[in-house]
């Protein structure tokens, strides 16, 4: 998905005090919309088995095997809970911290496909309550390494979430895996933008080491981990078409602003023009007494620096016409 984090043709750098507020208010959205499409247990349950069914059915069930290895061996089971709880809470806004600060060119198209994705999850979970391995009844022959190792985190039945506080998470939202989707769009930004070899490296190690951590502490079903990266396939692909509405909004909203600003300074200007004056721009203008205006001829007889019929002749021929000037001079 090459595509997907891009540098834009234009744009200048992002803003953490516009940017941080704005991923708040899209994972505070996101929580609480999963909080909100819980859906009836028995259905959840429903598909849960029948994703299990199918993954039978196509010789894709890899969730026993590995659960039991995580049950039978806490070496291993006890780092993989502590992973599936913590990870996805560090790890990705980690990267999401490194694009900013490091790959500004490629932030704001990263930051859209992980926001497009989360959103496409909420979608899954409302259409698709499941209920995962961990939840089903004994009988299916599944055990939940939460439970079993919960005595060396911090996690309940809730899972990842606190203990005490499994109210405050929809245990149902197994479909798709965005712990797998989260970890797949971290592994992309970490290869493609990566510059040194290790951090090539954890880029292709954790999308793997979290798809087995979901499914060895039976949170997710193999399916689940697949509709995951379905999901944020699909998130990269609307990148594009969600950057160009977006910035068309912006530029509709600056364009009637500004029109409106320039429309109000247009009237202000015209109102402090008076009607009375003329748009004449010589008009009310006067050549001071004695000045020469260049190229203008004179006669031998008027001083120095006096134009024919300028100013200074005009104003001794009123002064010659003046009934108070005396007789010998009229």
């Amino acid at each position: 998905m090459p595509h997907a984090t891009a540098p834009p043709a234009t744009g200048h750098r992002p803003r953490w005090w516009t940017e941080l507020p704005l991923i708040a208010v899209v994972y505070a959205l996101y929580s609480v919309g999963r909080l909100l499409v819980r859906g009836d247990v028995s259905t959840a349950v429903d598909h849960g088995l029948a994703i299990l069914r199918l993954e039978q059915a196509l010789y894709l069930n890899a969730e026993h095997p590995l659960n039991r290895l995580f049950t039978s061996t806490p070496s291993i089971g006890i780092p993989a809970d502590f992973a599936y709880a913590s990870l996805h809470y560090v790890v990705t806004p980690a990267v999401l911290v490194w694009m900013f600060r490091r790959r500004s060119a490629a932030y704001r198209a990263a930051r859209v496909w992980l926001m497009n994705s989360t959103l496409l999850g909420l979608v899954g979970f409302t259409l698709m309550p499941t209920c995962p391995p961990r939840l089903l009844d004994a009988s299916h022959g599944f055990v939940d390494t939460m439970a079993q190792y919960s005595a060396y985190g911090w996690w309940g039945e809730g899972a990842s979430a606190p203990r005490g506080l499994s109210g405050m998470t929809n245990q149902y939202a197994a479909m798709p895996s965005l712990h797998v989707g989260w970890s797949l769009w971290c592994g992309i930004l970490l290869w493609r933008h990566g510059r040194h070899p290790l951090i090539r490296a954890a880029g292709i190690a954790y999308p793997l080491i979290t798809t087995i951590v979901v499914m060895g502490t039976a949170n997710h079903y193999f399916l689940d981990a697949v509709a995951g990266a379905a999901v944020m396939g699909l998130g990269a692909l609307l990148v594009k078409p969600v950057i160009r509405f977006a910035d068309g909004v912006k530029a509709r909203l600056a364009g009637g602003l500004l029109g409106g600003r320039k429309r109000g300074g247009a009237s202000t200007a015209a109102a402090a023009i008076p009607a009375t004056v003329s748009p004449d721009v010589s008009a009310g203008c006067k050549t001071s007494t004695g000045e020469r205006i260049p190229g203008q001829r004179t006669t031998s007889a008027d001083p120095p620096g006096t134009a024919v019929g300028g100013a200074a002749a005009r104003d001794a021929a009123d002064a010659d016409a003046s009934d108070d000037a005396p007789a010998a001079a009229r």
